[in-house]
């Protein structure tokens, strides 16, 4: 006792009432439950049997009825208890009463009916109650005894767990939206209690729902409203709950809860509810990704569907952020086999294991391979003969290529060669090259590079008829990508700052990494052979806004608890992004956000020479002379070069037998 004592005085706080802190504190023993249960479902079927007989009579019972009813008690009551005990009523926690229970709960109590409806029906009446009182009894044992473990299983989570109504761990929380997902949110919340969040207003932009209520819970208005009414709602937290809500909106509420002083989070996104396997209870803290969230995007997924089901697909930097989001993707289709192919053990075990955790252990392929390595994927296609080849494997880092221009060519001008001939000789249908913005009028090495590989694609469609569509796939930065902007914006802040920018003015493209490859593919089951499509990107963003918007949502402000420092455009760096390069005309396409450049192609003889020269000096160490190289193969490319650069060599290549051999072996 003076143990419960103790416990009982370092549980109470001055939101508690003494008595009920006691009662929290108070536990039955195994033994004494037993009792307890006993003593009630006898009250409760005591009280059904003789109500039944109330009721028959009409609230006035013969004599004669009222005795023989005491005789069929003696018998009827301790058979139900019995075969109450045999199913375990006796033994399971009253907390927990569900439709199993109630399931089992109705068959003992209708095996007592139907044994007492023999008895009558042997003994003609004379050992049994009437029909009517059986069946009248049959019902009201029911709805008592389970009427009984509800409202102690209502009781005990209400007001006996340790998240109760007066616990102060128990944070009073909002809702922004008051549709299906809110709705959804509050009664999970409800249910369960241990969350610790207990939903008190709803907040919604429709003015019809403003004075209705869901689940119980009032709807006041728009989230602006808050703004009026912190003190007296007394928020501690809010939920934003509109996982289809435009960024634009996002950013509207977010900057009325930072106004307010209060805490959010979200719900998962919609395509993540979609799934399946998230829950609205999942809560997250809101990302960069929602305020600059875009329109779902609507694909055609039977066309995608009718290039990929039942083909061997491969992905080459399967273990990137691009390459692992296709495998993904890709793999919801239903290929025969999906091969992945990554340079890096540390990035396929990680994509390998989320694609088994995914379910698909069966469908996919590990491969760890060099795009480089000639005989190794001369190998791999000769044995799996892929269908479909999703060419991502690249360097991407443009400050780290203006170093290792050299580095950048062998593993986005050659390895891409590379494959697409491996493609062409084991006529694989569609080879897909993931490029990139920077590939426009380059004026750095990985954009230059990605530009001759595209070249390379364009110049080998046109040069003979074949089976095997050759295409790329144009797309700016992607949201949260291995050592995109976001991340290092996101460890500088967690460093306490300062945020580096290179320029006030600095502009780029983003997309989310789900978006971009989902209209990969659909450029992909479009592509006829020789095209460069370019996905609609939507509106350029500010740097410096992206950095300020990532440090309020980090709870500081910009500038005062994290600066924003400015370091100067770094070589090769733009301003701004741009679109298409002088020369080539934009189609339309069957899907609004793609769109097909068309250009005239190079000879195939003309570029294979500018690769030769480049391959035969990819280890100068005068970075300049790769540089120069790259701007004769290119045409549109400004290199940003040391102020004692001299004009490129003009070597003539040596006549080889296969274009092929010749830059394996250089390698």
């Amino acid at each position: 006792m003076k143990a419960r004592s103790t416990q009982v005085n370092a549980n109470r706080n001055k939101y508690t009432p003494e008595w009920l802190d006691y009662l929290l504190a108070f536990r039955l023993s195994r033994t004494s439950r037993l009792v307890v249960v006993l003593v009630v479902y006898s009250l409760g079927l005591v009280a059904s049997f003789f109500l039944s007989y109330q009721l028959r009579f009409d609230f006035n019972v013969p004599a004669g009825e009222m005795s023989s009813s005491l005789v069929h008690a003696l018998w009827i009551i301790p058979t139900k208890l019995s075969l109450l005990l045999m199913i375990g009523q006796f033994t399971g926690l009253l907390s927990y009463f569900s439709i199993p229970d109630l399931r089992r709960l109705i068959l003992a109590l209708g095996v007592t009916c139907a044994m007492v409806c023999f008895v009558w029906l042997v003994s003609a009446g004379y050992a049994a109650p009437p029909r009517s009182i059986i069946v009248g009894d049959f019902l009201l044992s029911i709805l008592f005894l389970s009427g009984f473990r509800l409202v102690f299983r209502m009781v005990r989570e209400r007001f006996f767990s340790s998240h109760f109504l007066w616990n102060p761990h128990v944070l009073r929380v909002g809702i922004v939206g008051a549709g299906y997902a809110g709705a959804t949110l509050a009664r999970e919340l409800s249910v369960k209690r241990h969350l610790g969040l207990r939903p008190v207003v709803f907040f919604d932009d429709d003015p019809e729902k403003e004075g209705t209520r869901v689940h119980d819970i009032p709807v006041i208005g728009a989230p602006e409203c808050l703004l009026q009414n912190q003190e007296k709602l007394n928020l501690q937290k809010v939920i934003i709950a509109l996982p289809s809500a435009s960024g634009k909106r996002i950013r509207g509420i977010v900057t009325t809860l930072q106004e307010a002083g209060i805490k959010f989070e979200t719900v998962p996104t919609l395509d993540q509810l979609a799934t399946g396997k998230v829950k609205v209870t999942q809560l997250r803290p809101v990302e960069i990704e929602d305020l600059l969230g875009r329109a779902p995007v609507k694909l055609e997924t039977e066309n995608i569907r009718n290039i990929l089901q039942g083909q061997t697909v491969m992905v080459t930097g399967a273990g990137g952020s691009i390459g692992g989001e296709l495998c993904r993707q890709i793999a919801s289709f239903h290929p025969h086999r999906l091969l992945l192919v990554e340079q890096s053990e540390v990035q396929m075990f990680q994509i390998e294991q989320e694609m088994i955790s995914l379910g698909y252990s069966g469908l996919i392929l590990p491969l760890i391979a060099d795009v480089l390595d000639y005989p190794r994927m001369d190998a791999v296609f000769k044995e799996h003969r892929p269908g479909v080849v999703f060419h991502a494997a690249a360097h991407k880092h443009v400050p780290m290529m203006e170093r290792h221009p050299g580095e950048a060519v062998k593993n986005n001008t050659l390895g891409t060669a590379q494959i697409a001939e491996l493609a062409l000789e084991y006529e694989v249908r569609r080879f897909v090259l993931i490029s990139t913005d920077k590939a426009i009028n380059p004026t750095n090495v990985m954009g230059a590079t990605k530009r001759l590989a595209e070249i390379f694609l364009q110049s080998l469609a046109a040069s003979e008829p074949s089976r095997t569509r050759f295409m790329a796939v144009r797309f700016g930065n992607v949201l949260g990508s291995s050592g995109s902007v976001i991340p290092t914006f996101n460890k500088q802040i967690a460093a306490g700052g300062p945020v580096t920018v290179t320029h006030p003015d600095v502009t780029r493209f983003f997309m989310t990494i789900p978006e971009a490859v989902g209209l990969v593919l659909q450029s992909a089951a479009q592509g006829q052979g020789g095209e460069i499509f370019v996905l609609d990107m939507g509106n350029p963003i500010k740097i410096v806004d992206l950095a300020r918007q990532l440090i309020e949502l980090s709870g500081w402000e910009p500038g005062t608890d994290i600066e924003i420092q400015f370091t100067g455009l770094r070589p090769g760096e733009k301003l701004y992004e741009e679109l298409s390069h002088e020369g080539e005309d934009c189609v339309p396409t069957n899907h609004p956000k793609i769109f097909r450049f068309v250009s005239r192609s190079q000879t195939l003889k003309t570029v294979q020479e500018r690769i030769r020269e480049l391959t035969r000096n990819l280890h100068d160490p005068n970075s300049d002379t790769i540089k120069l190289l790259l701007k004769k193969a290119v045409p549109e490319y400004v290199p940003c070069l040391s102020a004692s650069a001299e004009p490129a060599p003009d070597s003539t290549p040596t006549p080889t037998p296969s274009f092929n051999t010749e830059i394996a072996g250089q390698r």
